[in-house]
C-alpha cells in the first residue's frame, strides 16, 4: 500500500508542520473498495462534511479516525446511505451507492450505528433475522437458511445463549453484539461500524475485533469509526483521520498513527513505541 499523498488543497512549500501539514489524504484507486470523493452535507448552513475524500481498501479495516465532532459519524450515515449528501460520489467497486434504490444497497452494504434502539417486542434472534430482508421476497417469511445464519451470526459474536431473550432487556455491549450478528447475515461486501467497541468490555472488544479482521480476510471492506487510537493501531490496516469535517491524513496506520498527526488533530502529546509481541504501534498520549 502506497504512502499518504498530499491533498491537491495542502500541495506546496507550506505543507510541512502543524495542521496545515496533515492534509494527507489516500488517492482513490478506480474500481477497488469503497471509493469517497468530494462529499459535502451541511445542516442549516452549517458545514458538517467538508469535500472528504478518501478510500477504504478491499479485503482490509480501515479505522475512521478523530475528536468528537469531527463527522466520523456524519459521514458514515451519508456513505451507509442514511443521509443523502449535497455533493460528491460514493462508491464500491465502481457501483455508485448513492443513486442505487434502498433494497438492493442493503444486499451490499451492513451498517450498525452507536445505539440502534427500538420499542418493538423482538427477542435477539428477531432481531438479527431482521438482516435477511433485503435477501427474500417482500412478502416471504424466515427460511431454513436464514434462521441457521442467525444462530451461526449470533454463535459468532457471542450471543447464542441469548437468542430467545428480549432486545430491550440487554445490556448496551449486548445489544451492540446483536446488531453485530445482524449485519453479518446480510452478507455484505461493505460493513460500516460507528464505534462497535461502545459499551464493550475488554475482552469482549478485543473479540469484536478480531471477528472485524477476519470478515476482512473473507473480502470484506471494512469502515470502522474508533476512538481508542490504541485499538484502531492494533487493529487496523488503513486509516482515515478527520478534522473539522475534512480528511487530514489518510494511510497506513504506521504512516498516519505518528506523533505530528495526532498532536496537531486531539491537541495532545504523543510517543509511539512498538508492541513487544505483534510489532505494531502503541501509542503514549498525554
Amino acid at each position: 500500500m502506497s504512502a499518504p499523498s498530499t491533498d491537491r488543497r495542502a500541495r506546496g512549500a507550506g505543507a510541512a508542520r502543524g495542521a496545515d501539514a496533515l492534509d494527507r489524504s489516500g488517492a482513490a484507486q478506480p474500481g477497488a473498495g469503497l471509493a469517497v470523493e468530494r462529499v459535502r452535507w451541511s445542516v442549516d448552513g452549517t458545514l458538517i462534511v467538508d469535500g472528504v475524500d478518501c478510500t477504504a481498501p478491499p479485503g482490509a479495516v480501515t479505522g475512521l479516525l478523530g475528536p468528537n465532532g469531527s463527522g466520523k459519524s456524519s459521514l458514515l450515515r451519508l456513505v451507509a446511505g442514511v443521509t443523502r449528501p449535497d455533493d460528491g460520489t460514493v462508491r464500491l467497486g465502481g457501483t455508485d451507492l448513492v443513486s442505487m434504490a434502498r433494497r438492493p444497497r442493503a444486499r451490499v452494504v451492513a451498517f450498525v450505528e452507536q445505539d440502534s434502539s427500538t420499542d418493538l417486542p423482538l427477542t435477539a434472534l428477531d432481531a438479527v433475522l431482521l438482516g435477511r430482508i433485503p435477501h427474500r421476497s417482500l412478502l416471504a417469511g424466515d427460511g431454513a437458511d436464514d434462521l441457521r445464519l442467525a444462530q451461526d451470526a449470533l454463535a459468532r459474536v457471542g450471543m447464542a445463549a441469548f437468542a430467545g431473550r428480549d432486545l430491550g432487556s440487554l445490556s448496551g455491549g449486548e445489544r451492540q453484539r446483536v446488531h453485530m450478528a445482524r449485519a453479518l447475515v446480510q452478507e455484505p461486501r461493505l460493513l460500516l461500524l460507528d464505534e462497535p467497541t461502545n459499551h464493550l468490555d475488554i475482552a469482549a472488544q478485543l473479540a469484536t475485533m478480531d471477528l472485524v479482521r477476519t470478515l476482512a480476510a473473507d473480502g470484506v471492506t471494512v469502515l470502522a469509526a474508533l476512538h481508542d487510537l490504541n485499538l484502531a493501531a492494533g487493529a487496523c490496516d488503513h486509516v482515515v483521520m478527520l478534522s473539522g469535517g475534512r480528511v487530514v491524513a489518510a494511510g497506513p496506520v504506521e504512516q498516519v498513527l505518528v506523533p505530528d498527526v495526532v498532536e496537531a488533530v486531539y491537541g495532545v502529546r504523543c510517543e509511539v513505541l512498538r508492541h513487544p509481541r505483534t510489532g505494531r504501534p502503541v501509542l503514549v498520549l498525554g
